[in-house]
This record gives structure tokens, sequence and C-alpha cells, in this order.
């Protein structure tokens, strides 16, 4: 009875007729999303045209480009390299602990390298660069646009591709791949001082654990996987951020449509790469 009641109910209150039209405000959306993933995709691939380029790296390009890598990478470099440090040693003592409670120490080197290295850490360094310098490098982006900065750049006789998008999709890709692989060559150290301490007689059987995870199928997914999270992290918000979208947004939206999109391409190349490790 409570249910043929509710049934009766929606239908009073969502009449026959106006399914149609909720159907057409769906159909609508998902163009437009569609739409928008389609305008990021190509935008993200113009980019990856120019950065290609030879002709994109010209004087003016390259100051602004250096400019960008050190405001992308020194303010952060040393306290998320502190940061990490301290989580590894946290992570890689729990492991090793209970391991050795469960009598599997045997595999408690290949769970850290595996767990810290392959996954965490990369994935740590590409959300800490997308919060700390991408995300907020394209609203920035979207409010010089829509301030006229783009058109005052073109009436110069400058490429605003070029001098402002570029630099700063250069700057979150080089932070990205510093970052993860900076940090996960100190958890590989700080791995072996937990468990071998500063003993050298441990040396043989730690890099003979750590080359059996890192088999050249290893080695190549960890590799695409950092170079595809550095790129979904430099190019989502800057092509999010150049759209002529059809109606005024606010820098909050602009940053929410490129954190998800980021997000979900994040996801599928973590999909991807646990499918390719493990399966």
């Amino acid at each position: 009875m409570d249910a043929a009641r509710g049934r009766a109910i929606m239908q009073r209150m969502m009449p026959m007729d106006s399914w149609p039209g909720l159907l057409g405000v769906l159909g609508r959306s998902a163009l437009r999303w569609l739409a928008g993933w389609w305008r990021a995709i190509h935008g993200g691939a113009e980019l990856l045209v120019l950065m290609v380029s030879p002709s994109s790296y010209r004087a003016t390009a390259r100051s602004a480009l250096l400019r960008q890598v050190v405001l992308a990478t020194a303010p952060h470099l040393l306290w998320f390299t502190v940061l990490i440090a301290l989580l590894s040693v946290v992570l890689i003592r729990i492991v090793v602990v209970t391991a050795l409670s469960y009598g599997l120490s045997q595999y408690a080197l290949e769970m850290v390298v595996r767990v810290l290295v392959l996954e965490l850490i990369p994935l740590s360094a590409a959300l800490f660069v997308s919060v700390r310098y991408a995300i907020p490098g394209g609203s920035e982006l979207y409010k010089l646009r829509q301030r006229g900065g783009f058109d005052a750049q073109r009436a110069q006789g400058l490429d605003p591709l070029q001098h402002e998008v570029l630099p700063r999709a250069l700057a979150g890709i080089f932070s990205v791949l510093l970052l993860a692989s900076l940090t996960c060559v100190i958890a590989l150290v700080l791995a072996y001082l937990t468990v071998y301490g500063f003993s050298p007689w441990g040396f043989a059987a730690y890099t003979r654990v750590v080359g059996h995870v890192f088999n050249p199928a290893v080695t190549l997914i960890f590799t695409l996987k950092t170079l595809l999270f550095s790129l979904a992290v430099a190019l989502m918000p800057l092509t999010t951020a150049l759209q002529d979208l059809p109606r005024p947004v606010s820098r909050a939206s602009i940053e929410l449509q490129g954190l998800i999109r980021m997000f979900a391409v994040l996801l599928l190349v973590e999909v991807a790469s646990l499918i390719g490790n493990y399966y």
C-alpha cells in the first residue's frame, strides 16, 4: 500500500506530459558535458603539439617558462619532501612490524615498494601540484582572459598560448615529475634504513627485492602512469579555463570543473595501471 501510494503521489507531482521536457533537459545536459570534454581534449592536444614544436621556445617564452617552473616547484619542494618522508617512515614501520608479527617479513619490503613507491607517491605528487599550482593557475588564466589580457597580448603580436598557457602546462608537468621521482628515491632509501639500518650488508638483498618489483613491464607502466598523471594535472585545469562557456561562471565553478575532469583522468589512469600491474 505504501509503495502504491508513493507512486500515485509521484504521478500527481510529475504528470506524463512533463517527461519529454525532462528528457530534453537531460539530453542537453549530456550534450554540454560531452562538448566540454571534447573541448578539453582538443585544447590538450593543441598544447601537446606546442610542447613538441621548437618554435614555441623563443626567448620571451623561455623566460616565462623558467618563471613558471620556479613558481610551480621551488615553494613546495622542501616541505612536500619532508611530508612524504615522514609519511613514508610511518607507513614503512607499520608494514614491517605487521609483517613481522604475522611471520611474513620476507614480503614486507616488496609490499612497501609496491604500495608506497608504485602507487601512493605518484598520486600524492599529482594531487599536491594540482591543489597548490595547477588549479589556482587555471583560475588565474580564466580571470586574465576575462579582463582582456589575451586580447592585449595579441595586439602586441604575442601568442597567449605560447606566453601564458604553455609555460604553465610545462611547469606543472615538470613539478609533478620532479616531486614524484625525488620522493620515490627518498622512500626507497628510508625503506632500506628502516629494515637494515646503516649496515651495507643488506644492499644485495634489498636491490634484489626492488629489482624483482621493478621488472621491465612494471617500470614501463610506472613511467607512463607518472607521465600521464603530470599531463592530467597540467592540462585539465588549463583547458577548462580556456573554454568559451555559454554563460558567465565564477572562479570557483571553473576550479571545480577543472578539478572534476582532472580527477576523472587520474582515476582512469590509476585503474589502467592497476590492471596492467596485477592482472
